[in-house]
């Protein structure tokens, strides 16, 4: 069997070349775009799935029924909107993004009530009224020794590459963890919120987080989860802004060069030809509202208006008839009704009197249209209702 049998040659080997380009754009695309997996990339954003990515977390937040999202957006408009509910996380920030008002924003979530988790050398510069130091050791694992009294400090075994110490200078701070002297976590208290920082981000990022009792410590350190609103900052990671960041570069441009060519393709195909290839469909005589209109003129024309009474009567008789188990029986207006009261004795009061106007309006030649559309939408309410209740078994039994 032929493929697109249905087209002639020439369009067949058109659409043929362009399902092939796309398809190869599409292998170009995947075997060049980003690989947002790749171990080498240290950012703990919550959009990588890397060793040192933070996505495991933000998506046990999500499961766990955490009220958290991420954050892309100027912090100014976020410190707007903080008040004693919001925690929000900032892991590893970039330093080349961190400005002045980014400083002022943080201190102004803090001065509102908030909490924040900064972690990291730069994470200890955006913490209002900071103490970080450089770090005492280089990229050696280490297992924290609690501290503190605080529930962040009952967390459990905690393990962590710190980046960065904390000086003693500042009496008020509580050091709930420390590697080999240092401090390495550290809480406190800052106008109405809560300050919470790590010597590094290891706790929480994907490679670590499921090692001892790191994920309790990620936990304690947000706080409790009801009524609060979780804010996962990436507007200070550079690139790692949006998922989009994933399709830039190589593989973003080849998707532009490829959706050039088949608008190229697209073109080529339509200017050569501008008329149909195919027969226009034949107008269809007259649509099912045209239908009724001119059958409702007839009737008017000739004033049968009994007619149409009659025609919708006994359509109501026979659908009422195989209701009760009557089909085909020859009834008066007077039994049919009774044997609907006996059989749906919830029907509406006025069935009745609505059958027998019926019964006798089908002799009045003079009957007005007024009155026979009446009966006819009276009789077509009763039907209904009948059968929707024949359907639902609330008729007598």
């Amino acid at each position: 069997m032929k493929l697109f049998a249905s087209l002639d040659s020439k369009d067949r080997r058109l659409l043929i070349g362009c399902l092939v380009a796309v398809l190869l754009l599409a292998f170009v695309t995947a075997f060049l775009s980003r690989n947002e997996s790749d171990d080498e990339n240290t950012v703990p954003s919550s959009y990588l799935t890397g060793r040192h990515g933070a996505r495991a977390a933000y998506e046990m937040l999500q499961a766990s029924g955490y009220n958290v999202q991420r954050w892309e957006q100027p912090l100014s408009d976020l410190a707007e909107r903080a008040d004693g509910q919001t925690v929000v996380i900032f892991a590893e920030p970039d330093q080349g993004n961190v400005a002045a008002e980014d400083l002022k924003a943080v201190r102004d979530i803090v001065a509102r009530g908030g909490r924040v988790l900064v972690t990291g050398w730069v994470g200890g510069g955006l913490a209002p009224d900071g103490n970080v130091q450089p770090p005492v050791q280089f990229d050696v694992a280490c297992k924290l020794m609690p501290q503190g009294f605080d529930p962040l400090a009952d967390s459990g075994e905690v393990w962590m590459v710190p980046e960065a110490g904390w000086g003693f200078e500042h009496p008020l701070d509580r050091v709930q963890y420390n590697c080999s002297g240092t401090p390495a976590i550290v809480e406190y208290a800052k106008g109405k919120g809560e300050v919470v920082w790590w010597a590094s981000s290891t706790p929480l990022e994907n490679g670590s987080i499921g090692r001892a009792n790191n994920l309790d410590l990620f936990l304690n350190a947000l706080g409790t989860r009801d009524g609060h609103s979780i804010y996962w900052d990436e507007s200070l990671h550079g690139e790692t802004r949006t998922e989009w960041f994933y399709a830039s570069g190589p593989a973003m441009w080849m998707l532009r060069a490829g959706l050039f060519a088949i608008a190229l393709l697209i073109l080529f195909s339509f200017s050569r030809r501008r008329g149909p290839v195919r027969d226009l469909p034949a107008a269809v005589r007259a649509s099912p509202v045209e239908f009724l209109e001119a059958l409702g003129s007839l009737y008017a024309e000739a004033r049968a208006s009994a007619t149409a009474v009659d025609l919708a009567y006994e359509r109501f008789r026979r659908r009422m008839g195989d209701l009760c188990g009557l089909k085909g029986a020859k009834m008066s207006a007077e039994e049919l009704a009774g044997a609907l009261r006996r059989r749906f004795p919830q029907a509406a009061p006025e069935l009745e009197k609505d059958m027998a106007d019926c019964e006798e309006a089908v002799s009045n030649n003079k009957l007005a249209p007024k009155s026979a559309l009446a009966l006819v939408q009276a009789l077509s309410r009763h039907s209904e209702l009948l059968a929707a209740a024949a359907r639902t078994g609330r008729a007598h039994r």
